[in-house]
């Protein structure tokens, strides 16, 4: 999938912070390729952004309007259709990463097929993908699971990556959703995947490995979310990963999208997931918690961590706020 940069990114009518993540994410870690967001005057959010309209975009050098924005079902509504066929016309390719693909959009692939533009449905995964073995694989894996959906695992893995780099280790960022994807240029839209291949994904796009380097693999979802556990499942056993970190929002009342589930306890979870990673590598670990944090004064935040650490006995971040330094260390210090 090759998708021409610098991206303009998509707000729309949006009001919903989490539902802009994946505009958000490419703003914080690709903002080399970001030239402006486009949002409606009835949108309060922004990204940091030159506020741009397509024309605008265009001639400053986008080339791809990214539809970054996640709303229920994942559908491209009227409005969103009407905004993608204007930016065709101004001379933007679309990227999107909605479960409705856009290939599946009549206005959209005629308009694309009669400007010249591409259509990107970053949703679609590849048509090759095997059935998981559980064989044992050479080479490290760090997998992020969370106590829900939406509470930090990409950024946790991204910052992670970052931080082993900066210390000349060798890592690689594995992307299982759009955001990542998009991020990285590659990866498996893991929520796409038919259930009997889920794991065979994961072990597709991190094959042996003989460098001493890790590969860190975005998680999906949560054990404990009833709707998206499945997932969660066949990515633990796919990942085989040798250590995990457990992602969690400590404001978090309940599970997202379903007020009658309360999040599970810390620790809870983390065995949960361990017994359940045990299937393909018995020996994986746990090595740190993260945190988000961002609704939290500094001080609270700081403390939150350290109370949380002393409690479960592993260190504790807010990897994108504070300092993945510790976790790190345990990582280095648990696999030399």
């Amino acid at each position: 999938m090759m998708i021409a940069t610098p991206y303009l990114l998509y707000l729309g009518h949006s009001n919903d912070e989490i539902g802009i993540k994946t505009s958000r994410g490419l703003a914080v870690f690709r903002p080399d390729i970001c030239v402006g967001e486009f949002r409606h005057d009835d949108c309060r959010l922004t990204l940091g952004l030159p506020r741009m309209g397509f024309a605008d975009a265009y001639h400053a050098g986008a080339r791809t309007l990214v539809l970054g924005i996640a709303n229920a079902g994942g559908r491209l509504g009227a409005e969103l259709v009407e905004d993608a066929l204007d930016a065709m016309a101004a001379g933007l390719d679309i990227a999107s990463g909605l479960h409705q693909r856009l290939k599946d959009e009549p206005r959209l692939v005629e308009a694309a097929a009669r400007l010249g533009r591409s259509l990107h449905d970053v949703r679609d995964p590849r048509p090759d993908i095997p059935v998981g073995t559980g064989r044992r694989r050479a080479g490290k894996r760090l997998l992020t699971v969370g106590t829900d959906c939406s509470v930090g695992k990409m950024y946790t893995t991204l910052c992670l990556a970052r931080a082993l780099a900066d210390r000349g280790i060798a890592a690689d960022f594995r992307a299982t959703g759009q955001t990542g994807i998009l991020i990285a240029g590659s990866g498996v839209p893991l929520d796409a995947v038919v259930a009997d291949f889920i794991s065979g994904a994961i072990e597709q796009i991190s094959p042996d490995r003989h460098d001493g380097g890790w590969d860190l693999i975005e998680g999906q979802g949560s054990l404990f979310h009833p709707s998206f556990a499945g997932v969660s499942t066949g990515l633990l056993h796919g990942a085989q990963p040798d250590a995990i970190i457990l992602c969690h929002d400590p404001l978090r009342s309940h599970m997202r999208g379903l007020p009658h589930y309360a999040p599970p306890g810390l620790a809870e979870c983390l065995e949960a997931n361990l017994r359940v990673a045990r299937l393909t590598n018995p020996d994986v670990r746990a090595v740190g918690i993260a945190l988000n944090t961002a609704a939290l004064p500094a001080a609270e935040a700081s403390a939150l961590c350290d109370r949380t650490a002393a409690a479960l006995g592993l260190p504790c971040t807010d990897p994108y706020r504070l300092s993945v330094a510790d976790i790190v260390d345990t990582l280095v210090e648990a696999f030399d």
